[in-house]
């Protein structure tokens, strides 16, 4: 029985953890997930793959609770998002949200 109960409390501990450490993650470590598809910042160099630097920050955080919450479908972008809670988007969409982006002519 105790060895149960050590195995129950040992879980709880775990969940909890994993948790708290989630909730202490910036928008940059979240981002850098990110950066194999949508490149350094959030500037893509693959072809259809969107840039993320200098969108807006509320639209980036409904495309990703719209993948998230199956509103929307993609195959990779949705396995992405499902885990990330409110705050991760948050924070993920801040973070590409500053930068500032500037196109000029060659």
């Amino acid at each position: 029985m105790k060895s149960v109960i050590k195995f129950s409390l040992a879980i709880v501990f775990s969940v909890f953890t994993s948790t708290a450490m989630s909730a202490e993650k910036t928008g940059a470590q979240i981002a850098h997930s990110c950066t194999m598809c949508h490149g350094d910042n959030g500037l893509s160099k693959m072809p259809g793959t969107p840039s993320l630097a200098g969108q807006p920050e509320i639209y980036l955080a409904s495309q990703l609770k719209q993948f998230r919450d199956g509103q929307r479908h993609h195959e990779q972008m949705s396995v992405i998002a499902k885990p990330l809670s409110n705050d991760d988007i948050d924070k993920v969409s801040a973070w590409f949200a500053q930068f500032e982006v500037e196109l000029k002519k060659r």
